[in-house]
């Protein structure tokens, strides 16, 4: 769990090394517009950002009963922010398992990028597709009731 938030915490830590420069030569806005570019990074870069994560076996399990896609993601990973920005509301309608805290989800990801842990990787009826389009994934959704 730790390395999830280990960019998140430099970036925040960075922020405040970068903003106390403006601020000790008397530029306060400027050292807040500073540490806020740095906590924006952070927040995006956080676990927070992402649905609340389940392991690889119970997402199989509500994937095959109610059809949705899983999203193998990890924290940190652009193309998986950039999936879930696009995705919007959208990607709470989907599994969501984090590789850092599941050895399953990172095994199951190995498995279908040749050893590699790509993500993000979106499993849709039982077959991976690494590094897809959002407008893809989102034509996967079944239709919300």
């Amino acid at each position: 769990m730790t390395r999830a938030w280990t960019l998140p915490v430099l970036l925040a830590l960075c922020g405040a090394l970068a903003a106390s420069g403006p601020a000790a030569k008397g530029s306060p806005g400027t050292a807040v517009a500073v540490l806020l570019v740095f906590l924006a990074l952070a927040a995006l870069n956080s676990p927070l950002v992402f649905p609340r994560s389940i392991g690889a076996q119970e997402a199989r399990r509500r994937s095959e009963a109610d059809g949705r896609p899983i999203v193998f993601w990890r924290p940190g990973c652009t193309y998986c922010m950039r999936l879930r920005l696009r995705l919007g509301r959208d990607a709470r309608r989907m599994h969501w398992v984090n590789i850092w805290r599941d050895p399953a989800g990172a095994a199951a990801v190995r498995a279908a990028n040749d050893g590699n842990e790509t993500v993000p990787t979106v499993v849709v009826a039982g077959r991976p597709h690494t590094n897809p389009a959002p407008s893809w994934v989102r034509e996967q959704l079944p239709p919300s009731a």
